[in-house]
């Protein structure tokens, strides 16, 4: 079971009754947590606690009617709008906020018994943009605390993998074929690398508020902090606050960035958002890829963790499918054309408020956070229940036998060869008459090559160049790892939040 399948309320799961979308063809992201945080009902709750925000902001600075905040605040309760008929009649003009606000006022009117006009307070001075911008940015927030959160944990499971693992050899890969020696701790460590960097992004995030009016001039802001305030006379800050103000105030009450200034056709907060969210996705599908490689049964260097119910086959019992890379992985190969539609309707913000390219923004940005929410779910299950064999992993290793080192014995004895006097040499370099030896080493049978290159090696190096216990040493994988060790320890040290303080003075003790 991931960390997510426990959290949330199912009833909100995307804000819609039984024939709503709950995810059934995206499993990576169908969860309750998930869709309480970026479900319809999630939307519309965002939108709501915006409006109620400014009208608090208004009320605070004497800009509408003694109680509006209240009301207005008791109005933008999620459970009094049917999310459904909104979603439907927010064809009529294009967004979901025109139909919502005269709900909303019907609403305030209603909860206002005293009779202190709170309605005027609702949507005062703003535009659709405005709210729905706003609201935007604020379910980005609370979606990004829960997925920092998420790669918090995965992380700091990698670190203590690359840890655990420093010395265990295995096999590095370059365009499908066996390289050099390796270690899993280095492969772990680079894992760790990738994931921190991207959750670095989502820290650097800044999720800004939008206030600019309808044409992102502020001029109605402009009139309102003026003198034209909503209880018909001036209000105590008329003159003294400016839209900017109200802005700055609205940003504090959500706990979103302030800005300088309105940015309707800027999309640069968007995309920003979309490119972070699509970085955690190609972290988390570079793990996901290199798992479901390594838990191939002719490899077996790794298995997922297990669960009842998972891995399973509709056709074949004996199956244990590599689930959550599976799913991982199709959420890393989404997201970057949803980040790609979030770029091309930035470039065609025409005008002072586009006709098409901000409302094609909506869903792609959405359906980013749940992917990002879900790959991180599954990322953290897979990262802590990891398992390793380092058994398969030498054995793997060990199939290009010796091979694998010459680049190290090149190194080490081409000189040797290429003294002056040695007959054998007849007009070759050193380098040229070892080649010869893998070459004619690769014409032998696979399972035959290891002890064919020793062969070889042996032969065309003079024992009196090269004593067998050198030899030896220079074919023994564990002595070519260069600095694997040290860059394991340098990576966990660049992310000292995610690694841990006690991966970091382990790495330092052996440093």
């Amino acid at each position: 079971m991931t960390s997510f399948e426990t959290g949330g309320d199912a009833g909100l799961a995307g804000g819609s009754g039984p024939d709503g979308d709950f995810g059934l063809l995206s499993p990576v992201s169908a969860s309750p947590l998930v869709a309480a945080l970026t479900g319809d009902r999630a939307v519309l709750a965002a939108v709501l606690d915006v409006e109620a925000a400014w009208a608090a902001v208004l009320e605070e600075a004497g800009l509408a009617p003694a109680g509006s905040a209240a009301v207005v605040a008791a109005a933008a309760d999620v459970r009094r709008y049917d999310v459904a008929d909104l979603a439907v009649r927010a064809q009529g003009g294009g967004n979901p906020v025109i139909p919502l606000l005269a709900d909303l006022r019907d609403q305030v009117i209603s909860l206002d018994a005293a009779g202190s006009g709170a309605v005027r307070a609702v949507h005062a001075s703003l535009t659709s943009q405005d709210v729905l911008d706003t609201a935007l940015m604020l379910l980005a927030a609370g979606a990004v605390r829960t997925l920092r959160a998420e790669l918090a944990a995965a992380a700091t499971a990698l670190a203590g993998l690359a840890e655990a693992h420093r010395q265990t050899l295995c096999v590095g890969r370059s365009l499908t074929q066996h390289s050099l020696p390796y270690s899993f701790g280095l492969r772990a460590a680079q894992w760790f690398a990738g994931l921190a960097a991207a959750a670095r992004r989502l820290e650097a995030l800044e999720l800004p508020v939008q206030t600019g009016g309808a044409a992102g001039t502020l001029a109605a802001g402009t009139l309102l902090t003026g003198g034209a305030g909503l209880s018909g006379g001036a209000g105590p800050a008329a003159g003294t606050l400016s839209p900017f103000d109200l802005a700055d105030r609205l940003a504090a009450r959500l706990g979103l960035t302030p800005v300088p200034a309105p940015w309707h056709t800027n999309r640069l907060a968007v995309t920003a958002l979309g490119d972070a969210l699509t970085a955690v996705t190609d972290a988390a599908g570079k793990i996901a890829a290199d798992v479901l490689f390594l838990s191939r049964p002719e490899v077996a260097e790794l298995a997922e963790p297990r669960a009842a119910g998972r891995g399973v086959s509709s056709a074949m019992p004996q199956k244990q499918n590599p689930v959550l890379s599976v799913l991982i992985r199709s959420a890393a190969l989404q997201s970057p054309n949803l980040a790609a539609q979030l770029h091309l309707a930035a470039a065609n913000f025409n005008d002072e408020r586009p006709d098409g390219a901000w409302h094609s923004e909506w869903a792609a940005l959405r359906q980013l956070l749940r992917l990002a929410l879900g790959a991180a779910g599954q990322l953290r299950e897979l990262a802590e229940g990891l398992q390793v064999f380092p058994d398969a992993m030498r054995r793997n290793l060990d199939l290009a036998g010796p091979l694998l080192l010459s680049e190290a014995v090149n190194a080490a004895v081409a000189p040797l060869l290429d003294s002056p006097g040695d007959g054998a040499g007849s007009g070759r370099t050193g380098k040229q008459r070892l080649q010869a030896v893998v070459d004619e080493t690769l014409q032998a049978p696979a399972g035959e090559q290891a002890g064919t290159y020793r062969r070889l090696l042996r032969a065309a190096v003079p024992g009196d160049l090269l004593a067998d216990r050198r030899l030896e040493e220079l074919l023994d994988p564990a002595n070519y790892l260069g600095q694997a060790a040290e860059i394991t320890r340098r990576i966990l040290a660049a992310y000292p939040e995610y690694a841990g303080a006690r991966l970091l003075q382990n790495g330092a003790s052996r440093g």
